[in-house]
């Protein structure tokens, strides 16, 4: 944890004898069996939730207004499918960003033990967040609402209910990418089911009672079209985060970049995994990060 020289965004104690290590007391220690990352934050808590609501009433509109009532069955299986598989796909990804430590720093280690194993060297310098009483490695950040240093922190995204950091940025993506793709789907279906109730006649193409279908229908259109604009500008901000290497405190604070630069491939797989497979589509495969090629950084 031997860390670069100061700069002006950071925390910063140049001498040992400065961390006031007698100040930090470690939290007793947990049992890691049976444990589990979630943050008791109303509003993230709020958020999860009506993120969770909002894609079962798509799934309610897209199952009981649009395919069930068709009569083309290949239309009504293969769209279910496909809807089904993607919303699956989407909640997966949620409950793995939001249950996931999105790389906490040991809170209350900058402890004089820790501090002496570190066997610190006249000149070098460590971090240490008063927050939280923990020494930070570089790229961390402390988060008000987790009330930690994450590593590699982007941000703290309340539809997760989590920080999006080093270990849980995969599903993050994930998750934006299939409520991109289910809102893009749904849209397209109740396109194509207005087209064909305005051909048919509007008793027989829903379950529902004409105004009933049509409020269903014009709901999940604007829940679709806010959704595919949120999460598609979000999928692409994230991709090109990863591929700078750059997180997004790190862009808003322009920070001095003090880390070795690596070509986006190589990005890529430090966050979804060595080596590309279908695995980095699936929320239920944890990434890998294995050894980088040492070709693979820009010189």
């Amino acid at each position: 944890m031997m860390l670069t020289p100061s700069h002006h965004f950071r925390d910063i104690e140049r001498k040992p004898q400065y961390l006031q290590p007698d100040r930090c007391v470690p939290p007793p220690r947990l049992s890691a069996v049976g444990t589990m990352w979630f943050i008791r934050d109303g509003c993230g808590i709020a958020c999860a939730i009506v993120t969770w609501f909002l894609v079962l009433y798509a799934e309610f509109v897209v199952l009981f207004v649009m395919l069930i009532p068709s009569h083309d069955y290949a239309y009504s299986i293969i769209n279910g499918i496909v809807f089904n598989l993607l919303a699956f796909l989407a909640l997966a990804s949620h409950c793995r960003a939001m249950l996931t430590d999105p790389g906490a720093v040991p809170k209350g280690n900058a402890t004089k033990e820790f501090i002496e194993s570190l066997q610190l060297k006249p000149g070098q310098v460590v971090y240490k967040c008063p927050k939280c009483c923990s020494i930070k490695p570089d790229r961390a950040h402390h988060c008000s609402v987790c009330k930690r240093c994450i590593r590699k922190m982007d941000h703290h995204c309340p539809w997760v209910n989590n920080c999006v950091g080093e270990n849980n940025q995969k599903y993050f993506v994930l998750f934006t990418m299939y409520i991109a793709l289910i809102s893009f789907h749904a849209l397209v279906m109740v396109g194509f089911h207005f087209l064909y109730c305005f051909e048919e006649d509007w008793t027989k193409c829903s379950s529902f009672s004409p105004p009933t279908t049509v409020i269903l229908l014009i709901l999940l259109c604007f829940e679709g079209l806010l959704f595919l604009i949120f999460t598609s500008v979000m999928f692409g901000t994230q991709v090109h985060s990863i591929c700078t290497d750059e997180t997004g405190i790190e862009q808003l604070k322009k920070e001095e970049r003090r880390w070795a630069k690596k070509t986006k491939w190589m990005n890529m797989k430090a966050v979804f995994g060595h080596p590309f497979s279908l695995g980095w589509a699936s929320p239920f495969a944890t990434p890998d990060q294995g050894k980088a090629d040492p070709y693979q950084y820009v010189v």
